[in-house]
């Protein structure tokens, strides 16, 4: 396993960033950015994922990331359900749709499967040192 100094560093961030500049994407490019509410609430949900996982890294301890990783799965679900949104009112393809819905998925498994190293490993977090 690579070793892991900064929150850039870890996988999660890096998809979850991936993840909001496809939604930034979406957003510019089509007739959401008319929709305030929704375009709202979308680019909030999905850069709260990546924010959260940056915000619970630099906590230094392992209790607080796992709260903060959890916060990103949550805000990860509430930007896949948003989706359904997008696609019901026509702002997205199928295909599109499929894609995004497919990437939050895995996403929320990967933190998940994070939030479940974190809880059981013998390290607590440099600042428990």
């Amino acid at each position: 396993m690579a070793t892991i100094k900064t929150f850039e560093d870890l996988e999660i961030w890096q998809l979850s960033r991936l993840l909001c500049q496809e939604i930034y994407h979406i957003i510019e490019n089509t007739n959401l950015k008319n929709n305030y509410r929704l375009c709202n609430q979308i680019d909030g949900s999905s850069g709260s994922i990546m924010d959260n996982i940056a915000e619970g890294f630099e906590r230094n301890g392992n209790r607080e990331f796992i709260q903060f990783l959890s916060i990103a799965k949550a805000s990860c679900g509430e930007t896949g359900s948003q989706m359904y949104r997008f696609f019901d009112r026509n702002f997205i393809s199928k295909g599109k749709f499929e894609n995004l819905i497919e990437q939050t998925e895995t996403l929320s498994k990967r933190i998940g499967a994070f939030i479940n190293y974190l809880s059981n490993s013998e390290m607590k977090g440099s600042k428990y040192k």
